[in-house]
């Protein structure tokens, strides 16, 4: 008999994307959901996002921006963080602030938002300055040093906002299911790079467990984008509002 759950990451507080996937993954008679991190932060609509995730009560990690957002209590943080910082309740920081970096979901599924040693370094990608973009896909020899010692049979990362499905050498599946909310993005974190995906559309994965394999659905989901542009252009990020686009 197979476990089935739905993986979501990286909503970014993009309330329509969420509500349209939070609707496909009852269509598909999926009850279990884990959320990988990075739910609220964006000028987006992180109070609403956080009120739809709490009636929920999905299992969820604490991303870096779940981080940066809570610092803003000491020193004002980057824009998107101190937008949401601002944006919610004392009572949804402390919601976030219990969150765990990491999480076994049982099935031998071991869910982090970046690394399990690092919410802020990218398991499947690997930033490098002497390619076009400055991101490229990890080789399996990286990303399974950045598994070193991890015993699970699936690793679940989110953070690049890029879907993805790796096996490595020993046999060790890694998924990220992409962003929700967020397609594309710019980054100077190391050197200057970039991730778009092409679409606006959202995104997130669904995967059946079975004693001897694993069978993983990656689902587009179209949601009125447009909406989320406008509300950006409003907040005055008009950097979100391309890269919602699905492009930089």
């Amino acid at each position: 008999m197979s476990a089935r759950l739905a993986v979501v990451s990286d909503i970014h507080g993009n309330l329509p994307a969420l509500v349209a996937v939070s609707a496909d993954i009852q269509r598909f008679g999926v009850e279990r959901v884990v959320d990988l991190g990075d739910s609220l932060s964006g000028p987006l609509w992180p109070a609403e996002t956080a009120q739809f995730l709490r009636d929920r009560g999905w299992p969820a990690l604490a991303g870096n921006h779940e981080r940066q957002l809570l610092a803003c209590a000491r020193e004002r943080g980057g824009p998107s963080d101190q937008f949401a910082f601002e944006a919610v309740s004392p009572g949804v920081r402390e919601w976030l602030a219990a969150r765990p970096a990491t999480m076994w979901t049982g099935e031998g599924i071991l869910a982090c938002h970046g690394t399990p040693a690092s919410d802020d370094t990218y398991l499947l990608e690997t930033v490098d300055a002497n390619v076009g973009g400055g991101l490229r896909a990890a080789t399996r020899e990286e990303a399974g040093a950045r598994l070193s010692g991890v015993a699970a049979r699936l690793v679940l990362c989110g953070h690049s906002h890029v879907p993805r499905l790796v096996r490595l050498d020993d046999g060790r599946l890694v998924l990220n299911p992409g962003s929700v909310g967020v397609p594309a993005y710019e980054d100077d974190a190391g050197v200057r790079h970039v991730v778009a995906n092409g679409s606006p559309h959202a995104r997130y994965a669904i995967v059946d467990l079975g004693p001897d394999d694993v069978e993983v659905v990656q689902r587009l989901v179209a949601y009125p984008w447009w909406e989320a542009v406008e509300r950006a252009r409003r907040n005055g990020r008009e950097d979100y509002c391309r890269w919602l686009t699905g492009w930089p």
